[in-house]
């Protein structure tokens, strides 16, 4: 009986994580990976993919060696003070609203290309989709609070259908194509569908009493989304290589678009009460305007883009990916060299980290920023 409740418990663990992961960034993979070539992109992805479980595990060590119950702002005031704490909140903020502002203009681009069969009425359903959400947000609909479950179901729904339809279609040529000139392109996208940073805390709750579950669960969780990627992009350039458009699921027609519509939303919807719990009950702000932060802010935002074209679905997630992954990765290993001289409790695991070891991944970590701020403003 105890190994069945281990089990059930390291399973609601891993779907905790991988449920986090696995988001509407995925949309975004194969148009950027098709630029590069699909083999430079599967290279992304699996050096992308371990590192972010190297440092899902470096916050799973903070936790364990941290008493109570703390989000990352929590950690980092703990371990670095308040300069620490705003700085992962101003990470968590711009990671947020990028992702908001990202689905938005894809679940407007998708709506248009279902029903019309193409992009001229992006703007208006755009502008719709945001009304309904600030509607979602205003009256807090409770029942719409847990669709991210839903959300990792459609996601590998979707991927299973375009396998099972597109499988046959799969066209080697368009695996073997590489552009060495672009092959950092899929850095930022790739980045930005592997974070999982905010959800570790929450694992550790799931697996409360049961700690010594937790490494596994991570090593699993963070596993699962590196194949799941790589299966999806597979198909996706196998089957539409270099007209991979920028939102995937536009080369396969209007259901697996559909399903990539309601995969964005439920994400969409997700973040939003996320971010509205933040300002509510982290900050203390009040609910007109925690409302008017989290709907209205980011649909202006959202209008500005589109109208001047100042950015795309796959740029917005690029930068997102590079700048709230790559610096909050950083806060974190620093924040793990802390805890393992400062923590108060014995983890049930630990992880070496060399000095040399963060200052490579602070490098790459800056490096990508800067590329990906580049490729924005090419």
């Amino acid at each position: 009986m105890k190994k069945s409740g281990n089990f059930k418990t390291l399973v609601a663990a891993v779907g905790t994580l991988t449920g986090t992961v696995i988001g509407a960034g995925i949309l975004g993979l194969p148009y950027v990976i098709a630029k590069s070539g699909f083999l430079i992109g599967v290279i992304h992805i699996v050096l992308l993919g371990l590192i972010m479980l190297l440092i899902n595990l470096y916050i799973g060590e903070i936790s364990l060696r941290t008493k109570g119950n703390h989000q990352l702002p929590g950690y980092a005031n703990k371990y670095i003070g308040k300069p620490g704490k705003i700085f992962m909140i101003i990470m968590m903020l711009f990671g947020v609203y990028s992702a908001l502002i990202a689905y938005l203009l894809g679940i407007g681009e998708s709506l248009s290309f279902v029903i019309f069969g193409n992009l001229n009425l992006s703007l208006l359903f755009l502008i719709i989709v945001g009304v309904i959400i600030s509607v979602i947000i205003a009256f807090g609909l409770k029942a719409l609070r847990k669709v991210e479950g839903v959300g990792i179901f459609l996601i590998i729904g979707t991927v299973l259908v375009i396998l099972i339809f597109f499988a046959t279609k799969i066209k080697v040529s368009n695996l073997t194509y590489i552009n060495p000139a672009l092959m950092f392109l899929p850095y930022g996208v790739v980045l930005f569908a592997l974070l999982g940073f905010d959800i570790m805390p929450e694992m550790e709750l799931v697996l409360k009493g049961k700690e010594k579950l937790l490494k596994k669960a991570i090593i699993i969780g963070s596993l699962i989304p590196i194949a799941i990627y790589i299966v999806f992009v597979l198909a996706v350039v196998g089957f539409s290589g270099l007209s991979s458009p920028e939102i995937a699921t536009f080369a396969l027609g209007r259901l697996p678009t559909l399903l990539g519509i309601f995969t964005m939303f439920t994400s969409l919807v997700a973040l939003s009460f996320v971010l509205r719990d933040m300002y509510v009950f982290d900050m203390k702000l009040g609910k007109i305007l925690a409302w008017f932060l989290v709907t209205i802010v980011p649909l202006i935002a959202t209008l500005l883009i589109f109208i001047f074209k100042a950015a795309t679905f796959t740029q917005i997630l690029g930068l997102a990916g590079s700048v709230t992954g790559g610096l909050t990765g950083i806060l974190i290993l620093i924040m793990n060299k802390k805890a393992k001289k400062f923590g108060d409790r014995k983890p049930e695991y630990e992880l070496k980290l060399p000095w040399v070891l963060l200052i490579i991944l602070a490098i790459m970590f800056i490096l990508g920023i800067f590329y990906e701020i580049y490729m924005l403003f090419l």
